[in-house]
C-alpha cells in the first residue's frame, strides 16, 4: 500500500491509495497510477504516464513519458515502454451503444496486452489487445501490433511484421550460418526453429 508521502512519488503525481508501490519505485511528474495497480522494485514511471486499474508492472520496468498502459495489461520483469506508446484494452471501441445510449462499464469486457520479460515497446507504438509481446522482443517505434510477437522478434510497421531477430541486448542478431544467429555484443548464440520461433542455445 502506498505510504504518504512516498519518498519517490512526485507531489504532482495522482496515485490511488490502493495502489501498491515498491519503496524503490519512482513515479514522476503528473503521472497517474490507478486503483490496485502494482509497481515492483526499481520501476520508473515517467512524466504524464498512465497506469490503469489493477495493472501489474514487474520489477525493473521503465515506462517512459506519456505512455498509456490500460488495464488489464501485465508487464513482466525488465519491460521497457517507450514515450507515448499505447497498450489498448478494447476490441470494439465505441462511446455509445447501438441504441445511442452511453456505454458503461457493463457494456464491454476489457482485454489486455501481456508483455513478457525484457521486451521493449518503441516510442509511439500501439499494441492492440489482446496480444502477447514475447520475451526480449523489440517493437519498433510507431509500429501497430495486431497479433502476438514471438520471443526475440524485431517487428516494425503497420501492421507490425517481423523483420529480424534481436538478442537480450536489443541489438539485431547476425545470421552466422543457415538458421544459426549470433549476438554481435555478447556472442550469445541462437537457433531459428521456425519462421516465428527462435531459441537461445545453451
Amino acid at each position: 500500500m502506498l505510504n504518504a508521502p512516498h519518498p519517490s512519488v512526485h507531489e504532482t503525481a495522482d496515485v490511488a491509495g490502493s495502489a501498491v508501490i515498491a519503496t524503490t519505485a519512482r513515479v514522476w511528474h503528473y503521472a497517474q497510477v490507478r486503483e490496485d495497480a502494482k509497481l515492483g522494485e526499481n520501476v520508473v514511471v515517467g512524466r504524464g504516464a498512465y497506469i490503469g486499474t489493477g495493472v501489474e508492472v514487474g520489477d525493473s520496468c521503465k515506462i517512459q513519458n506519456y505512455a498509456l498502459v490500460y488495464e488489464p495489461a501485465k508487464l513482466a520483469r525488465g519491460v521497457f515502454i517507450g514515450p507515448a506508446a499505447v497498450l489498448t484494452n478494447d476490441r470494439f471501441p465505441r462511446a455509445i451503444n447501438a441504441d445511442g445510449t452511453p456505454k458503461s462499464a457493463d457494456d464491454w469486457h476489457p482485454v489486455g496486452v501481456d508483455v513478457r520479460e525484457g521486451a521493449s515497446i518503441g516510442a509511439s507504438a500501439t499494441c492492440i489487445a489482446p496480444v502477447v509481446i514475447g520475451r526480449w522482443a523489440l517493437v519498433g517505434s510507431g509500429a501497430v501490433v495486431v497479433k502476438d510477437v514471438p520471443d526475440f522478434a524485431l517487428v516494425v510497421g503497420s501492421p507490425a511484421r517481423r523483420v529480424g531477430w534481436v538478442g537480450t541486448t536489443g541489438h539485431p542478431l547476425k545470421e552466422d550460418s543457415p538458421g544459426e544467429w549470433l549476438c554481435p555484443v555478447t556472442g550469445a548464440r541462437y537457433r531459428e526453429v521456425s519462421d516465428d520461433e527462435l531459441i537461445e542455445v545453451q
